[in-house]
């Protein structure tokens, strides 16, 4: 990935690389997401799901302005040739699909990189700055 900047610790060894600033990584959801909610039970009804108002046209706005996306999905490799049918078939423009997202929410995802979190609501619009309470690691143990 051209974009990736190459990052030393502070002993000079280099660590993993890191997009600059301007470029997100948007990992994004299909199922109830970008689409009618499908559960894995029911791979008949992915072909013909419905895309949600306003996620085509904001994410291949975020795509044409250099940002990553990657659809993170539940469903399982086993779902992947109907996926990419029917992403590439409703216009959807992306980098890479990942499968096998584990099922069921209540995400608490733990990384040494900058990680933000957004949850859909039912809108897909640009987003925004708020203030939001969070759960942090205890430093002082």
């Amino acid at each position: 990935m051209t974009h990736l900047k190459e990052t030393k610790n502070e002993t000079g060894e280099l660590i993993s690389p890191v997009l600059p600033e301007e470029i997100k990584n948007y990992l994004i959801d299909i199922d109830g997401t970008v689409c009618d909610d499908i559960p894995n039970e029911e791979p008949w009804r992915m072909k013909d799901a419905q895309v949600f108002p306003g996620a085509l046209s904001t994410l291949n706005k975020w795509f044409e302005q250099g940002h990553i996306i990657t659809f993170f999905t539940s469903r399982t490799e086993e779902h992947r040739a109907v996926t990419e049918q029917w992403l590439n078939e409703n216009g959807f423009k992306y980098h890479g699909i990942l499968f096998g997202k584990p099922r069921g929410g209540n995400y608490h995802w733990v990384d040494n990189h900058i990680v933000r979190a957004t949850r859909y609501e039912g809108h897909f619009t640009d987003l925004v700055l708020t203030d939001a309470k969070i759960q942090v690691f205890n430093n002082e143990s």
